[in-house]
C-alpha cells in the first residue's frame, strides 16, 4: 500500500472581477457572488452534474442566515447537489487556507477533486441593532404577560435604535489594519516614496495584464463589470503623492492610494488528483507543493500585526529544502505597500530575521519577479477571495512557463499568515 501523499494539481479556476465597494455588487450578498463564481468555473470546466469532493471556502464578513454558505452557493449551481461543502475562516487567508484543506483531502486520497473559494461583500454587510436594544427585546420576549412586554419596550431609548456596523478593527487593540501598518511602516523605516512606487507598478503591470488578455479565461463577467474597477492605468507618482494620509492624519505614510480599499468579489480554484485530471482530459497548470501557517504577536508589538509570513516563510523553506531565492514567480499579497516593503525589508537582514527567532536572514529577491501581473493595490481585496485570485495567477504564470517555481505570501488580521510553494 502506497502512503505517500499524492501530487495536487491546481487545474481550473475562476472568479468574478473585484468591484469597489459600494459600486456594481453593492446589492450583491456574498451568496450571489459566490454562486456566480463557482457557475463560471462549472461552465468553463464541464462540470455540469457532476459529484465533487468537496467545496470549501468562506467569507470574512458574513451575515448569521449565511452559517451554510458554501453549501447553500453549491445548491444553487448545476453540480451534483450531492457534492458537500463546508465554511472556514482566516481573515485575510481564507481563500489560500481553503485551498490547502482540500489540498490536504486530495492528498491523503480522502478525495479526488474539489473546489476552494472564498467571497466578501463589504458593500452589502450584516447591520446589527444595539447591545442595549437586543436586551431588552429579549427581557420583552421573554414576559408572560402583555403589561410586561410594554413596561420592556418603554425602556428603550432613542440611542437605542442607532445601527451598529459590524467593525473589523482589531480586538485586542482597537485599532485598524491599516492603524497597525502605519506604526509598521514608521517602527521599520518604509517611505511613502517607495510605498507610493510600489502602488504605482501594481496598476500598471494589472492595466498591460489586462490589456493583453492575461485574466480573459480567469474572469466571469458579473452585474455589468468585465474587469476589475479598481485598476488605475492612468495613475503616477504625481498624483499618489496628492494623496492626504488616511490612517496618521499628521505624520502618515499610509494613503488609500497605496493601501486596499474595501471591496467585493469572489473567485475559486478547482484542485483535482494528477488521475482526475487526465480521466476528464484537463491539463495540471500546477502543483501545490508546500504550504505553512504562521501567527505572531501583535498586541504588545503593534508592528508585528501584518508579519506572520515572516515566520511561515522561514519554515516552509525549510522544510522544502529551499532558499527564497530559488524561485521564478513571486505572489506576495499587497494588502499595504508598506507591508510587502516591511516583509521584504525583514527577509534581507540577520539582525531581524534573529528579531523573529531565526538565525538568518532568507535573503533579497529579485524584484522583477515580484508580482508581475499586478496585486491586490491594483485589482482591490475582497478578503476571502485574494486567496483564490493568487493561486490562479500563480498558477497561469507557471503554466505558461511550462516549468519552475512559485512562491506566494498572504498576511491577515490577527496577526497570522500563510505562505504556499506552487511547481510545475
Amino acid at each position: 500500500m502506497n502512503t505517500s501523499p499524492r501530487k495536487v494539481a491546481v487545474v481550473g479556476y475562476n472568479r468574478i472581477p473585484f468591484a469597489r465597494h459600494n459600486t456594481a455588487y453593492a446589492n450583491a450578498s456574498n451568496q450571489d457572488m459566490m454562486i456566480a463564481t463557482l457557475n463560471g468555473l462549472i461552465d468553463r470546466y464541464h462540470l455540469q452534474g457532476q459529484l465533487l469532493g468537496e467545496v470549501a471556502g468562506g467569507a470574512v464578513i458574513k451575515h448569521s442566515r449565511e452559517f451554510n454558505l458554501m453549501r447553500e452557493s453549491v445548491m444553487g449551481t448545476s453540480l451534483d447537489q450531492s457534492t458537500p461543502a463546508c465554511d472556514l475562516q482566516q481573515a485575510c487567508d481564507t481563500g489560500i487556507e481553503a485551498a490547502i484543506y482540500i489540498a490536504n483531502k486530495i492528498a491523503l486520497g480522502q478525495i479526488e477533486v474539489g473546489i476552494a473559494g472564498g467571497v466578501d461583500s463589504t458593500s452589502n454587510v450584516p447591520v446589527v441593532i444595539t447591545e442595549s436594544l437586543r436586551k431588552i427585546l429579549l427581557e420583552a420576549r421573554r414576559a408572560k404577560t402583555t403589561g410586561a412586554k410594554l413596561k420592556q419596550f418603554l425602556k428603550i431609548r432613542f440611542k437605542d435604535l442607532a445601527p451598529v456596523a459590524p467593525g473589523i478593527d482589531e480586538p485586542r487593540t482597537g485599532l485598524s489594519m491599516g492603524g497597525h501598518t502605519e506604526i509598521t511602516a514608521k517602527h521599520y523605516g518604509i517611505s511613502r516614496e517607495d510605498q507610493d512606487q510600489l502602488a504605482l507598478q501594481s496598476h500598471l503591470k494589472m492595466a498591460k495584464a489586462q490589456e493583453e488578455g492575461f485574466f480573459k479565461d480567469m474572469i466571469t463577467p458579473f452585474l455589468g463589470l468585465d474587469r476589475d474597477n479598481n485598476v488605475r492605468k492612468d495613475t503616477s507618482l504625481e498624483k499618489l503623492a496628492q494623496l492626504k494620509p488616511a490612517f496618521d492624519k499628521v505624520k502618515g505614510t499610509l494613503t488609500a492610494g497605496n493601501s486596499t480599499p474595501f471591496t467585493d468579489g469572489a473567485s475559486c480554484v478547482l484542485l483535482a488528483s494528477e488521475e482526475w485530471a487526465r480521466e476528464h482530459q484537463l491539463p495540471v497548470l500546477a502543483y501545490i507543493s508546500f504550504a505553512e501557517v504562521a501567527a505572531i504577536e501583535y498586541v504588545k508589538n503593534k508592528q508585528n500585526l501584518l508579519l506572520a509570513p515572516v515566520s511561515a516563510a522561514a519554515r516552509m523553506l525549510k522544510k522544502a529544502n529551499l532558499n527564497l531565492q530559488d524561485f521564478d514567480f513571486y505572489e506576495i499579497h499587497e494588502a499595504f505597500a508598506a507591508q510587502v516593503l516591511t516583509t521584504l525589508k525583514i527577509w534581507e537582514s540577520d539582525e531581524r530575521m534573529k528579531q523573529f527567532g531565526f538565525e538568518k536572514a532568507l535573503g533579497s529577491i529579485d524584484r522583477s519577479k515580484l508580482n508581475v501581473k499586478g496585486s491586490s493595490l491594483a485589482a482591490a481585496h475582497p478578503f476571502a477571495a485574494t486567496g483564490g485570485r493568487i493561486i490562479a495567477t500563480m498558477a497561469k504564470l507557471l503554466n505558461e512557463k511550462g516549468s519552475g517555481r512559485g512562491f506566494i505570501s498572504i498576511c491577515a488580521a490577527g496577526g497570522q499568515g500563510v505562505t504556499m510553494i506552487m511547481e510545475k
